[in-house]
């Protein structure tokens, strides 16, 4: 079985089941041609959600199916931890101090997509679909940040504060499933990974540094 290197829910990603080792990067400023993108005006402002990551992962109840009559292939997702997923490109990152008061505002616009991992046969778009039935219907495959969003927070003295923005996402792991044959209806694994998913809901992540 190959390894390869794939980017989430790219159409190719979209129509293909690869028997390999796969990762799709996000790239901020490419809006992935996939109908789960969440358009701007659908998403929220959050900022500085403080109890947001940090946190140890915590495990998804998977359905484990016995009857023959299921699907012949499905996806479970396994675990979930919340991340805030960065926009890395210029415009949405800044450092300010010592002390004093940061007032930031996004200055350009791009696309935060999934990035999903794997080894076996998968496809991206199964697995964001998962994820948006069992963890959040706010997940989606790429999230449309746009110009404008301005927040301010005091620096504590001596310190320096850094913002960044992006998305409150999620990071999951996953497993994809083919019914077995004969009295095996169990399922069989296929294929297995994790991914890194955007939700609709973006903002600023705030923290300090001594220099």
């Amino acid at each position: 079985m190959g390894i390869s290197t794939w980017r989430a829910l790219t159409g190719a990603a979209a129509a293909s089941l690869l028997c390999l080792t796969a990762a799709s990067t996000a790239r901020a400023e490419e809006v992935p041609a996939d109908s789960t993108a969440i358009p701007a005006e659908q998403t929220a402002d959050i900022n500085d959600r403080q109890d947001w990551e940090g946190g140890e992962d915590q495990q998804v109840g998977e359905e484990s199916p016995s009857l023959c009559d299921q699907p012949s292939t499905w996806y479970g997702i396994k675990s979930k931890k919340a991340v805030h997923v960065p926009s890395w490109w210029n415009g949405t990152k800044y450092k300010d101090g010592p002390g004093g008061t940061m007032t930031m505002v996004v200055t350009k616009g791009g696309t935060i997509s999934a990035e999903v991992t794997g080894t076996g046969e998968f496809e991206a778009s199964g697995v964001v679909a998962k994820a948006r039935a069992s963890v959040s219907v706010k997940v989606g495959g790429s999230v449309t940040v746009t110009t404008g969003h301005t927040y301010s927070r005091d620096i504590a003295r001596g310190k320096y504060g850094h913002l960044q923005y992006g998305s409150w996402g999620y990071k999951v792991t996953w497993k994809k499933y083919r019914s077995g044959s004969g009295g095996n209806c169990g399922g069989v694994e296929i294929g297995h990974g994790s991914a890194t998913l955007p939700t609709s809901e973006t903002g600023w992540k705030y923290w300090e540094t001594s220099s």
